[in-house]
């Protein structure tokens, strides 16, 4: 998109680029997503940016009424396999807050030099901007939907010290963390009161355009395991549940369902619950979720490209925004994907951590790899990889290199290989081993197979394709 094109959408509010880029309005310092509702500024007063953190680092704080800070990320990102795109994805998953900017450029084989280097150029924004960008929206939620003590919010955000975590919030929202908090929705000062630690965290995860959520859940459902996964309810009306481990303890998340016609073809938001055992940990569970979920999809571009096909233009037609599911724990997932479920709910009984407070039927999180690596054959082998770092699933992978770690183990077969990049490393455009599909589906035959799949019909077989194009 050239710069005309981004202030028209700013000028017809189009929510369809919330998330992939902003605006800022140079007479009032304040920057917007596209569909902020205030008046639509003069063209010569609009500068536009990559990020949100781009345009906190020219100086422009977010605005109040749209809350730019909590779009859906941009589908670019899960997208690209360059190292831009696995950087924003690491990101997006904490490892700067963790590991600081020489772990990212580690895992990403690049010097902290060139990783800033790149991503300034491409998104405006170095990874600590980034990052901060990012553990300020976490203050944000955190002081908006909790009682939290001011300093304990702080350090769970990912901030070094108090001082610091004061002067970003200052810079990004032109408020003192107490005057943030006293600014939160009244609908949300009575939950607020009861979202503690142990009562959970709500948060509203958005996303953009159309959401096929019954497809969703239905997958979610049927792949349930046991211990560490349910989904209850009436369709139309379901919950999932599941733990997750993650780098600082272990947690408990919840996500609803929503009513197809509920939800808006300009976007909405799932409804959603964390219970953390330590809350630095926000952040990664939320990403991981939303990867689970695939709510930084751009279902515009997915169904403009594929509902020009002549065989899945009516399968478009009838389920706009279909989305391409991931997974919440790449390494779980990768064993899922080889054994199936039964046998994926006796390793979670022989060798799962059970929770410290079983909560319902929820009662273990899944075995790590490396608990995983004496058990021999095809499952020993993948979860020694995994263990020994020689296999990476983590969402800055480089995703051809996995596969072909994947392919090099014993007893591997390609068929779930495909499903493991798909899934574990979300890859939008996989197509099935030895079959043919048309390369107009690129870059989202991932979400082709799913319309297939929905509408019980299977991949084009190579004769039929030759007899396509002839």
């Amino acid at each position: 998109m050239d710069e005309e094109t981004r202030y028209g959408a700013v000028r017809s509010r189009d929510a369809r680029f919330d998330g992939e880029f902003f605006f800022a309005v140079e007479t009032t310092g304040i920057y917007c997503r596209p569909s902020c509702p205030a008046v639509t500024p003069k063209r010569e007063n609009v500068r536009f940016y990559a990020t949100a953190a781009a345009a906190q680092s020219s100086g422009f704080r977010a605005c109040r009424r749209c809350r730019p800070d909590a779009a859906p990320g941009s589908a670019e990102w899960n997208v690209r396999a360059d190292v831009v795109g696995r950087a924003m994805r690491m990101i997006g998953d904490g490892v700067v807050d963790r590991e600081g900017v020489a772990g990212l450029a580690i895992r990403l084989g690049y010097s902290a030099r060139q990783v800033q280097r790149q991503l300034t150029a491409e998104v405006g924004a170095g990874p600590v901007a980034l990052a901060r960008a990012q553990r300020a929206h976490t203050a944000r939620v955190l002081l908006q939907t909790t009682e939290l003590p001011i300093t304990e919010i702080a350090f769970a955000a990912g901030f070094a010290s108090v001082r610091q975590f004061n002067d970003t919030i200052r810079t990004v929202y032109a408020s003192t963390p107490t005057e943030l908090r006293a600014a939160a929705p009244r609908r949300g000062a009575a939950s607020r009161r009861a979202a503690t630690p142990s009562a959970g965290i709500p948060l509203r995860l958005a996303y953009r355009g159309p959401y096929q959520s019954a497809e969703v859940f239905d997958l979610l459902a049927a792949e349930a395991v046991a211990g560490v996964e349910e989904v209850t309810g009436d369709a139309g009306l379901r919950t999932y549940r599941r733990t997750l481990r993650l780098p600082y303890g272990t947690g408990i998340v919840s996500v609803g369902e929503r009513l197809s016609g509920a939800s808006a073809h300009t976007g909405g938001w799932l409804d959603a619950r964390l219970h953390l055992t330590d809350l630095r940990d926000l952040t990664t569970a939320v990403q991981r979720l939303r990867r689970l979920l695939d709510l930084d999809s751009d279902p515009y571009a997915v169904d403009e490209r594929l509902g020009a096909d002549e065989r899945l233009a009516p399968l478009v037609a009838a389920r706009p925004g279909l989305r391409s599911p991931g997974a919440a724990d790449p390494e779980e997932l990768a064993v899922r994907a080889l054994l199936g479920r039964d046998e994926a709910e006796r390793l979670v009984r022989e060798y799962g951590k059970s929770l410290d407070a079983p909560c319902g039927t929820l009662t273990h999180v899944f075995p790590e790899p490396a608990a995983l690596a004496e058990t021999g054959g095809t499952l020993g082998a993948l979860a020694t990889a995994l263990a020994d770092g020689s296999l990476r699933l983590d969402p800055g992978a480089d995703r051809e290199e996995a596969q072909a770690a994947l392919l090099a183990l014993p007893g591997m077969d390609p068929q779930t290989v495909a499903v493991i990049r798909t899934r574990a490393l979300g890859d939008p455009d996989v197509a099935p081993p030895h079959e043919n599909v048309p390369d107009a589906w690129r870059p989202w035959r991932s979400y082709a197979l799913h319309h297939l799949r929905a509408a019980g019909q299977t991949p084009p077989t190579t004769s039929e394709l030759e007899e396509h194009r002839s």
